[in-house]
């Protein structure tokens, strides 16, 4: 994997961190579309320790410094939880490094906001779920997630304002289509008519959140399926990863999402859309881990919206891809042409293989 610095310079970037040792090396890691991640290598007495280096995206997230209060607080709040409920902890959060000054982050001279974190042995997150028992866990971990945050104290930041608002998302794409600033719109046209013959449904959980039927909580907001890693010897979903959009949100977002990256078999930008649909044994997988640990303080209406939520944030993910391809491929990294236009079409074919089970997801309830 290709990468602008030298490791010259990611050496210097690890010394902004209080971490001990020799640096050995750092190596490109993961396949985010927004941050930069590297995995340190430090030799200390003879034995070798793996460190994640991360720098956060300003383009995406416009106060890092916002971003890193809200994950200093989740994770130290998280880790007071699990203190007394498990004897080992150090695998089930992350534990974030501190910077030379005792924050939990440093700028470099270039003014990038990085992040380090001890780094997650013998543990992995899958791009594919690969059973409905793993399924299962993935869900239970992410509300398990959910349910340690319901008593913090205090709103977080709100990190990228109205991220999974879904008439805004609208809003955006229409603005891109009045726009057409790249001359793509031509190329569109089943797509954008997709999303609009949907719009009246898109306000849907915002007005049951505006009439308190649904409650503002905590929320990680991006549930893809590598975003929790699942311990290699128990098979269990340990820790919940990629915090920097946790914020103030609804519990539905979660799940909406978890159904979207978990059940599709087929990948992000496929190609061949035959390959792409609502696997229902990974769906009746995730309904039943998010609901065995979530269920006890979700209220019946966020229950009972649980399949629409499906369909909805699959929708919203496939109109910001629109949006962005229409923009120029300006917030998603894409690494072929027409990569964001890929990704929207297998979000929308999946819409539609929600909508074509819906009646079985409702019978779940």
């Amino acid at each position: 994997m290709p990468t602008p610095y030298t490791q010259k310079e990611i050496r210097q970037l690890a010394g902004m961190f209080d971490i001990y040792g020799d640096f050995l090396v750092g190596t490109p890691f993961g396949n985010g579309n927004v941050n930069d991640t590297f995995q340190l290598t430090f030799d200390q007495g003879g034995i070798r320790l793996h460190y994640a280096l991360q720098r956060i995206n300003s383009n995406v997230f416009k106060n890092p410094v916002a971003v890193m209060e809200n994950v200093s607080r989740v994770t130290g709040h998280i880790l007071g939880k699990i203190r007394a409920a498990h004897a080992e902890t150090r695998k089930r959060t992350l534990r974030l490094l501190h910077a030379h000054d005792g924050k939990p982050y440093a700028f470099d001279p270039k003014g990038n906001c990085w992040r380090a974190y001890v780094f997650i042995e013998h543990a992995r997150a899958y791009e594919v779920l690969e059973s409905p028992e793993q399924a299962f866990r993935v869900a239970q971990g992410f509300g398990e997630f959910q349910k340690q945050l319901v008593d913090l104290e205090g709103r977080l930041n709100e990190t990228i304002p109205d991220f999974h608002n879904t008439p805004k998302r609208v809003a955006a794409l229409e603005a891109a289509i009045k726009a057409d600033c790249c001359g793509r719109l031509k190329n569109v046209a089943k797509e954008t008519d997709f999303v609009l013959s949907r719009k009246d449904e898109c306000g849907k959980l915002l007005q049951l959140n505006a009439e308190g039927s649904i409650p503002e909580r905590i929320t990680h907001n991006d549930t893809k399926a590598n975003n929790i890693l699942i311990d290699d010897l128990s098979g269990e979903a340990i820790c919940v990863i990629d915090l920097d959009t946790v914020m103030p949100g609804l519990a539905l977002y979660d799940f909406g999402d978890m159904v979207r990256s978990g059940t599709n078999p087929a990948e992000e930008d496929e190609l061949d859309l035959n390959k792409v649909g609502m696997r229902f044994d990974m769906y009746e997988g995730l309904f039943d881990g998010f609901m065995c640990s979530a269920g006890s303080f979700l209220t019946e209406a966020e229950k009972e919206m649980l399949p629409f939520s499906a369909k909805l944030i699959t929708l919203e993910i496939g109109m910001r891809f629109l949006t962005d391809y229409l923009m120029g491929d300006v917030y998603f990294k894409t690494k072929r042409p027409q990569q964001n236009l890929d990704r929207c079409r297998t979000q929308f074919k999946l819409v539609e293989s929600i909508e074509n089970q819906m009646d079985k997801m409702l019978a779940l309830l």
